[in-house]
């Protein structure tokens, strides 16, 4: 599942979309540099969550909770600090394949289906 932040709230993409018509537009505007600047500050607040890693969430009954998200975020901001831009993230049971410079969780694994998998193309390890 995909999430959005706007004001500050945390969104699932399905929730985005029953949200009020000015909601949504007002989330689109950058017509201010207040607005633009506010952007830019909140981008380190959220991430997204790509179809791929959703369905293997999904398929394997795992829910991520608000904490869970906010975990995830400040491993995704601390990786950034560092300088990384592709991370494997290893949060619970949980490795997560993420891409640090487009905020994005790639894949999911758990850990009964990560046995005998090579992960490549990443240059960090970060362990929540």
């Amino acid at each position: 599942m995909s999430y959005r932040v706007i004001n500050g709230k945390l969104y699932s993409i399905d929730d985005y979309a029953k949200l009020p018509y000015d909601v949504q537009n007002k989330a689109n505007e950058d017509t201010s540099f207040k607005q633009i600047l506010s952007k830019e500050i909140n981008k380190k607040d959220g991430f997204v969550i790509s179809n791929h890693a959703a369905e293997r969430l999904r398929d394997r009954n795992i829910t991520l909770n608000e904490s869970d998200m906010n975990k995830l975020n400040d491993g995704i901001n601390k990786a950034l600090e560092k300088g990384a831009s592709e991370s494997l993230i290893l949060y619970k049971d949980i490795a997560f394949l993420t891409s640090i410079k487009n905020r994005t969780i790639i894949t999911a694994v758990d850990k009964e289906n990560s046995k005998g998998n090579v992960f490549t193309n990443i240059d960090s390890v970060v362990l929540l």
